[in-house]
């Protein structure tokens, strides 16, 4: 308990802290930026204060020197693990030899500038439960981590992204579920909802002997939630295709297409109907799917397929640079899109972004930053390779978990 009580109200002084820049900024902004950020025993910050404009900020510094962990606590203002899909336990900085370690765990507080206000925002790990996740926001709990979705968008592109083309399709449904996120919050609460009903279902087919009513009210559930989840995946590929297409400059056009039995009934029968015959199919399925350990069909099998349009091939057999520009371009179509969709832009965290782009296409993600009236995060090791936005972005160096302002 008095590990609790202390957590709390070390988040709550932090927020106090940033109580002040968030009475001078007023009601709303025209650009999206966090303007204070405030982390505490989070990986090898001991601790960090930053207090920022919401232009674009460039952070540079030595590989190991903490680019990427401060990325990542920018990541945990949006619902989720953060950009590296971490335990919650393993964010908790490490103490050096000898230093008594506190006894609560890691925490993220920020005052964040949007179209609709000015939030604060303050997360941290339980440190009376290893793997939960506290969230205030303006001072108050807030039950699910869904609530920071509903607030402000955020997307991200890091470098072990790089291969999403080339692994299996669960990093890209990963990525995809991130997009469908930004533009309709609710879907988090959808693909929880299925997971959770698609391993209860598993469990009661592995352990057997089944409970046949309750296993056709779980598959009635797993038949709406999966249903629900595909058609948000399908309407927002369709979207982004055709944002991506109408996109001009030096990156590539990319095409989108969502890849899946779900996703084909929908095309081809309404909702209610792909219902029906997904709980058909549960049902046929019960013996293989008790002997595969998991339902063989359903949006959990899904994949997202992109290409290049002007090519005409598949993103897995195009170079690592068109990949990476691939990526880049379906992030800003997506940034435009639901700048267009929720009436203001996300977030943008782009870690070692200028790796495997040239300086056309770094100077034109730069200027595609500047006009979507949002911050972005850019993290790399060389200084000079940000030229272009000297005049319109923050500048800060990072040297073993302590940031200072760039010399320029």
């Amino acid at each position: 308990m008095l590990a609790k009580r202390r957590f709390r109200s070390h988040i709550l002084h932090m927020l106090a802290e940033a109580q002040e820049a968030r009475s001078s900024a007023g009601a709303a902004v025209e650009r999206v930026g966090v303007t204070q950020l405030v982390l505490t025993d989070f990986r090898n910050y001991r601790e960090a204060r930053l207090t920022l404009g919401t232009e674009p900020v460039v952070v540079t510094g030595p590989n190991g020197a903490g680019k990427t962990n401060l990325l990542e606590a920018l990541s945990f203002l949006a619902p989720g693990r953060g950009l590296r899909g971490a335990k919650l336990t393993e964010i908790d900085r490490r103490p050096e030899t000898g230093c008594d370690r506190r006894d609560w765990g890691w925490s993220v507080a920020a005052v964040v500038a949007t179209r609709h206000g000015v939030l604060r925002v303050g997360t941290g790990r339980d440190p009376t439960t290893s793997e939960r996740r506290v969230v205030r926001i303006d001072g108050e709990p807030v039950r699910g981590q869904a609530a920071l979705g509903e607030r402000f968008g955020m997307v991200w592109l890091t470098p072990p992204m790089d291969h999403l083309f080339l692994e299996g399709p669960g990093g890209r449904r990963r990525f995809l579920d991130r997009l469908v996120l930004g533009l309709d919050p609710a879907h988090a609460s959808r693909v929880a909802a299925y997971a959770q009903v698609t391993r209860e279902r598993s469990h009661l087919l592995r352990d057997g002997p089944a409970d046949l009513e309750w296993l056709a009210a779980l598959e009635e559930v797993m038949a709406e939630q999966g249903v629900a989840v595909a058609a948000g995946r399908r309407d927002t590929v369709q979207r982004l295709d055709r944002a991506c297409a109408k996109a001009e400059g030096p990156f590539p056009r990319a095409r989108l297409t969502l890849v899946g039995t779900v996703e084909r009934w929908l095309e081809e029968m309404p909702a209610l109907a792909a219902e029906a015959r997904f709980v058909a199919t549960l049902a046929e399925n019960r013996q293989s799917d008790g002997q595969a350990g998991g339902a063989v069909i359903g949006p959990h099998r899904s994949d997202l397929a992109v290409s290049l349009a002007e090519k005409g091939i598949a993103a897995e057999f195009a170079s690592t640079g068109e990949q990476k520009a691939l990526l880049i371009a379906i992030l800003l179509a997506h940034a435009a899109l639901q700048r267009a969709t929720r009436g203001e832009p996300p977030l943008v965290l782009l870690d070692e972004i200028s790796a495997h782009l040239d300086a056309s296409r770094r100077a034109a993600l730069f200027e595609g930053l500047r006009q979507l009236d949002s911050q972005a995060w850019l993290t790399g090791t060389d200084t000079a390779l940000f030229a272009p936005l000297r005049s319109h972005a923050q500048f800060l160096s990072v040297h073993d978990g302590t940031l200072s302002p760039t010399s320029l």
